[in-house]
Order: structure tokens, then C-alpha cells, then sequence
């Protein structure tokens, strides 16, 4: 019995009505998609650091290993973390100069009494008397002062050492160490310097 041929173009329709739709794809190329790009600048930035880490004093080479220094390059992949670090110095340097000028009101504000009860005493000797009164006053308001400010200071270094845990930054934690908190301050060093380089991803 011969084969009963249908009408072409139905057969083609029905043809692309089952047939499963191409999927256009448009190639956009994302670095921090590309193993191969992240290993270039894993590369790049572990160098670096290795270079920085040579010249620190042999102690502190001692404390910071190889395997932290890959911690940190690793951390450093994504520029978040550069943009962190710029943030939390800017506080910084905000913070030290607004001290500053706490303690500098509070100098000027001694030698203004000073000055007032030079201008009120005649007397020499009682002049001289009130002003002995006044060193002792003063220093011990001085030595108040620099007690709160040095404490607002531990404090904002409590909030870097937080911030930057939180973050996952290695080697960053809330300690009062005095040897930890060098080497936190030298991979904040590391860090800022790291980010003033230009990773150029063709090479």
C-alpha cells in the first residue's frame, strides 16, 4: 500500500513545534568566574606579600607564616577587603585628629586660667603660689585626659580588630597583645600597600 504523503509545510510545522528551542547565549566574561584569572592574581598578590614579609624584622617573619600570607592573598581576591581597610584607616585618621584637638582645647583652656590669674594677682609670691597649684591641677587633668583618649584608642582598635575578623581576614581578632596587634598593624601595612598595585590581568 503506498505511503500517503501529507501537505510539506503542516509536516514542517508540526516538525518545529517539537522541536526544543536554541538557547541564546550571550559570552560576557566575568574575571572572578575564571579560575584561571584568579590564580594569576592568587599569584600576584602571594609574591608581593612574600616580598613585603622578607622585609620585615626576623621576629615578626618568624610569627607570620607562609600559610597566613596565603590566607591573606586569598582573602584579597575580591577588593571588598581593600575597600574595608581604606574605610577603617579614614576612621582612623578622623578619630586621631579629632583627639588631638580634644587635648589641644584642653591645653589652651590651662594656659587661659593661667593667664587669668596672672592678670588678678599682684603679689609675686602669691602669683607664684597659685600658679605651683595650677601645674599640679593641670597635670593631673592632662594625665586624665590622655587616660580616656589612649582608651578611645584601644577601643576603635577593637572595633578594626572586629570588623576585619568579621570579614574573614586572617590573622585579625579582638586581642590586647601587644605582639599581636604589631603584626595585625603590619598586615594592615601589607594590605594598603597591596592596594595601590595594579593587577593587570593580561600578563
Amino acid at each position: 500500500m503506498p505511503l500517503k504523503v501529507g501537505n510539506t509545510e503542516n509536516m514542517e510545522n508540526q516538525t518545529n513545534l517539537t522541536k526544543k528551542p536554541e538557547i541564546l547565549t550571550t559570552t560576557v566574561t566575568d574575571p572572578f568566574s575564571n579560575q584561571e584569572y584568579l590564580q594569576r592574581k592568587l599569584y600576584f598578590l602571594l609574591e608581593h606579600l612574600k616580598k613585603m614579609h622578607s622585609d620585615l624584622p626576623e621576629q615578626y617573619q618568624m610569627r607570620i607564616s607562609y600559610d597566613l600570607l596565603a590566607g591573606l592573598a586569598n582573602s584579597l581576591l575580591n577588593d571588598t577587603i581593600f575597600e574595608i581597610v581604606k574605610g577603617l584607616m579614614e576612621i582612623q585618621h578622623v578619630t586621631e585628629a579629632h583627639l588631638m584637638q580634644v587635648r589641644e582645647k584642653v591645653e589652651n583652656d590651662h594656659q587661659l586660667e593661667v593667664k587669668q590669674w596672672e592678670s588678678k594677682i599682684q603679689d609675686p609670691e602669691e602669683l607664684e603660689h597659685i600658679i605651683a597649684l595650677m601645674k599640679i591641677k593641670h597635670g593631673k587633668n592632662m594625665k586624665d585626659t590622655d587616660m580616656k583618649l589612649v582608651l578611645h584608642l584601644d577601643q576603635k582598635v577593637k572595633d578594626q580588630q572586629s570588623t576585619l575578623e568579621k570579614a574573614g581576614v586572617p590573622g585579625f581578632y579582638v586581642t590586647d597583645n601587644p605582639k599581636e596587634i604589631n603584626i595585625q598593624m603590619y598586615l594592615l601595612d601589607f594590605i594598603l600597600r597591596l592596594s595601590r598595585l595594579k593587577f593587570e590581568s593580561n600578563k
